[in-house]
């Protein structure tokens, strides 16, 4: 009888991923609660590109049918409080990282199939698509989905079934690449 080679334990520390969605509705019944809006990333990254825009060329962003209906009146695009959050999720994530010795050189997660190239070809992207869907869909996937499914609301549910049922039908084409 064949014996299996002993498994080294997983030192990292992660939180329960039961206790962190728990965590995360808490945090999005809290923000519905007192802001009246929930999360989301996508209009924190819109203020920082009209943001970034408007350091670059203020006279062209300002004329931009797209970028000048975030600067008028005076209105800083950055004066936002999910900009505040997205920045306080990026230093979280650090923070984490390093109380929990995660913190290392940056390395290229990827299949034995596939470059290193290669999938920051496909990381890249996959991105920009996203981001423009996003744009599209005025809103992201949090916004959508998770959002919109935590107030029970009919389009966040249907959003969030479609999005885990595509992601299951396209996963199964892709397979190869990380098996």
């Amino acid at each position: 009888m064949e014996t299996l080679p002993k498994q080294k334990k997983n030192k990292t520390k992660y939180i329960n991923p039961y206790l962190g969605g728990v965590l995360m509705g808490i945090v999005m019944l809290i923000s519905i609660f007192i802001s009246g809006r929930e999360l989301g990333i996508s209009g924190a990254i819109r203020d920082s590109v009209v943001a970034t825009a408007n350091v670059i060329s203020p006279t062209a962003a300002k004329k931009s049918s797209y970028y000048g209906k975030f600067l008028k009146n005076g209105h800083h695009p950055m004066d936002n409080w999910l900009d505040y959050e997205v920045l306080g999720a990026i230093l979280g994530g650090l923070l984490s990282g390093i109380l929990f010795k995660r913190v290392r050189k940056p390395f290229v997660e990827r299949g034995p199939n596939v470059s290193r190239g290669r999938r920051l070809t496909a990381a890249l992207i996959g991105g920009i698509l996203f981001g423009f869907g996003t744009r599209l869909g005025r809103g992201c996937t949090s916004g959508a989905a998770l959002s919109g499914a935590s107030t029970f609301a009919f389009g966040g549910v249907l959003v969030m079934f479609i999005l885990f049922g595509a992601a299951f039908a396209v996963a199964y084409f892709f397979r190869k690449l990380w098996i």
